[in-house]
């Protein structure tokens, strides 16, 4: 199996010939249109990520005794042998962390470098991050190490005590590594800048481990493929689409409500489709708390949309959905409203956002890659007191990735129709919130806890949040937009890797 067909449930890539099997859980594309897919709420979920491919190289020099003259430098691997045992220890350092990563990553067999032209070869090899191990070695060896594409990334990891000590654990400096962040601006999805002291990791495989992930979510969303059907725009922001095409690389593919409208007519006359679709609804509705509070054929049609949106994303080979008027257009075409449907894609893994707002989306699919997570897209409110509500009609129930939460299942707000979960979120669980400031390449992020779950005349899934951080920052910082949510922190990362792309982000949580 190649090395980006990685995943939980045989998932392999965004490959034509896999959009066309079994990517996203569906059928193959020859199929009949009219035939439902099956959904099964046990399975577990689907990763759409592109495995990263990691290239270990450790850096070494021989060093040969003479007499009455100091002859090594510091540093335990001063020959052959002595790399050949720490090669077998990065080795299954790296193999431990492969089966902690929770995505999809390849670690490639370690890689000597002794000096400048042996580094050069290593670079003829097809990866995405070099984890450069130098152990000892000159300086010019260790620049040779770093990754030569501007868009591929270089990680550094010396060792103090986790192993025999490293001459760069003392040698690395300021010399050889950017510091700071005046030029992070300058940083971009095709140049993610020089090798930074952020890149350095000390002994703890677990920071190696994070920044890995960090990478992985940069690997998939950079150039992400997005249905937006309706057509995409951004709220406050008209110039977001071009401007997520142009700085993101994101392929937005324009589905026409003309195109669709007639298959969800067929779809809807489709008596065995139709029949498929009121099972998977009662096994919805059988799930633990799961409580229904709208006409039961607004969650039967939820799930043929279900099916037509998933019929959208593999055609156009793409992991990403979004849908535009979905208060309004699409109503009378499906008769419900898509709000249940976009909680059910994301509850299997794949990324769906109501409002076609690519102010947003962006922030969305690089939180879901990074978290490996269902993300909550959704309203704010002005800050108070520590405390800010999130809201909105179309949250995800898997959000921890495993776990159903409690829901009822209500109409959408504005319309008092269709299917929208009120989801529950645990009282006390940490969540990590981006706020973008609309267009600019501005982000904002910081942590909150869930404090209560209320039933506000607001959109169905809601939750009071209490503010980790500079609450009244944040005031200063209200936008009538959307932020994106998803469960526990993931700062660092998202910090890490906004650094490399030339996003200008702030961290509330650490004011």
């Amino acid at each position: 199996m190649a090395s980006d067909e990685i995943n939980r449930r045989e998932f392999i890539g965004l490959s034509a010939a896999g959009v066309a099997g079994s990517v996203l859980g569906l059928r193959p594309a020859a199929a009949d249109a009219t035939q439902q897919e099956s959904w099964d709420p046990t399975a577990p979920m689907v990763v759409t990520g592109k495995a990263l491919r990691v290239q270990p190289v450790l850096m070494y020099r021989v060093a040969q005794r003479r007499e009455a003259t100091s002859w090594k430098s510091w540093g335990g691997v001063q020959d052959d042998q002595a790399a050949e045992s720490e090669c077998g220890r990065i080795t299954e350092e790296l193999r431990t962390l492969a089966t902690q990563a929770g995505f999809p990553v390849e670690m490639l067999p370690v890689v000597k470098a002794r000096s400048p032209e042996e580094a050069a070869r290593v670079h003829q090899n097809d990866y995405d991050c070099v984890i450069v191990y130098p152990a000892t070695g000159s300086g010019e060896t260790l620049k040779a190490c770093f990754a030569q594409r501007k868009d591929r990334d270089t990680l550094v990891f010396v060792r103090h005590r986790s192993g025999p000590s490293y001459y760069w654990y003392e040698a690395l400096s300021t010399r050889y590594l950017a510091s700071g962040s005046a030029q992070f601006l300058q940083n971009s999805c095709l140049d993610h800048g020089p090798v930074h002291v952020d890149d350095v990791v000390v002994d703890d495989c677990g920071k190696l481990l994070w920044r890995l992930r960090a990478l992985y979510g940069i690997k998939n969303f950079v150039g992400a493929r997005i249905v937006a059907l309706g057509g995409p725009w951004g709220k406050y922001a008209p110039d977001a689409p071009q401007v997520a095409r142009d700085r993101y690389r994101l392929n937005i593919i324009d589905v026409p409500y003309d195109e669709v409208s007639g298959r969800i007519e067929v779809a809807l006359r489709d008596k065995d489709r139709l029949r498929m679709a009121q099972r998977m609804a009662e096994t919805y509705l059988a799930l633990p708390d799961t409580t229904l509070m709208t006409d039961k054929e607004f969650v039967t049609n939820a799930f043929l949309l279900h099916g037509l949106f998933k019929d959208l994303m593999r055609e156009h080979e793409a992991p990403a959905f979004t849908i535009r008027e979905c208060m309004t257009t699409i109503l009378p075409i499906a008769r419900t409203t898509p709000c249940l449907t976009l909680g059910l894609l994301n509850d299997e893994g794949l990324i769906a956002f109501c409002e076609s707002d690519f102010v947003i989306i962006p922030a969305g699919i690089l939180l879901h890659y990074i978290t490996g997570k269902p993300v909550f897209m959704h309203n704010s409110t002005f800050p108070h007191d520590r405390i800010v509500t999130a809201a909105h009609c179309s949250a995800p129930r898997r959000l921890d990735g495993v776990h159903y939460e409690p829901v009822r299942i209500m109409t959408h707000y504005e319309s008092e129709y269709g299917a929208a979960p009120k989801v529950e979120i645990p009282v006390g669980r940490q969540v990590t919130f981006v706020d973008p400031e609309y267009s600019t390449r501005r982000w904002i992020g910081f942590t909150g806890v869930v404090k209560s779950n209320p039933f506000y005349e607001v959109c169905r899934s809601q939750q009071d949040v209490e503010i980790q951080g500079d609450w009244k920052k944040l005031c200063s910082e209200v936008r009538d937009s959307h932020w994106m949510m998803a469960y526990g922190d993931h700062l660092k990362e998202l910090g890490y890797a906004a650094r490399k792309i030339g996003i200008d982000w702030t961290d509330l949580s650490t004011a």
